[in-house]
C-alpha cells in the first residue's frame, strides 16, 4: 500500500479477545468477568480518533468489560456476540458509510480470516493463529492486550503521514 492508500483508512475495527486483551478471561463466582485492557492501546485509540479517525469494536463474545472499555474510550460502535462476523462487519459499514478499502481491522484467531481478507488494511498480533497471520498484510511484534493495538495504530498514522501531526501536542 501507498501513502494514498493509508490515508483512504477511515474505520479501524478491533477484535476484543487477543487484541485488545491477552486473550485470558476471569470469570468470578457470579459469572462476571474481567479483562485486562493495555493503557498504552487505550491512548492510541485516542489519539486515532483525535487524527480523524473511527475506532470500532467487534467481538465474538458480549461482555460488560468491554462495553465499560468502550465507553470509556468513547468507541460509538462496538458490535459484540457476533458469532459470524462477516456480516456484523458488512453492516457496520453501511452504518458509517464506508466500503471495505476504508477499514483496517484486527484480529487473531481463524473467525478474523473473513475480515482481514476483505479488509482495505488486514492486521493480526504477533500471537495470533497462523493461518491468519498467512493473510495478514501485518503482523504486530508485539502481543495482544500487550501494546499490540498502538502499535497498529502508530503504523497507520506513519504510513500516511499523521503520525507528527497526531504527536504535536505533545511536543510542546
Amino acid at each position: 500500500m501507498d501513502r494514498a492508500d493509508f490515508l483512504k483508512i477511515k474505520l479501524l475495527i478491533l477484535d476484543v479477545d487477543g487484541v485488545l486483551t491477552d486473550g485470558g478471561i476471569i470469570v468470578h463466582a457470579d459469572g462476571t468477568e474481567s479483562k485486562r485492557f493495555h493503557v498504552m492501546d487505550g491512548h492510541r485509540i485516542r489519539m486515532w480518533q483525535r487524527a480523524g479517525g473511527i475506532a470500532a469494536i467487534l467481538s465474538g463474545r458480549q461482555t460488560a468489560a468491554t462495553e465499560m472499555r468502550a465507553r470509556q474510550l468513547e468507541i460509538e460502535h462496538v458490535l459484540q456476540g457476533c458469532t459470524e462476523k462477516l456480516p456484523a462487519f458488512e453492516e457496520l459499514l453501511k452504518t458509517v458509510g464506508l466500503d471495505p478499502s476504508q477499514v483496517a481491522y484486527v484480529g487473531d484467531d481463524v473467525i478474523d480470516i473473513p475480515l482481514v481478507r476483505r479488509a482495505g488494511f488486514g492486521a493480526a498480533v504477533a500471537n495470533a493463529a497462523e493461518e491468519l497471520k498467512r493473510y495478514a498484510q501485518y503482523v504486530t511484534s508485539r502481543r495482544g492486550g500487550q501494546g499490540a493495538v498502538a502499535e497498529i495504530i502508530e503504523y497507520l498514522l506513519k504510513q500516511s503521514g499523521r503520525w507528527d501531526q497526531a504527536m504535536e501536542r505533545y511536543l510542546i
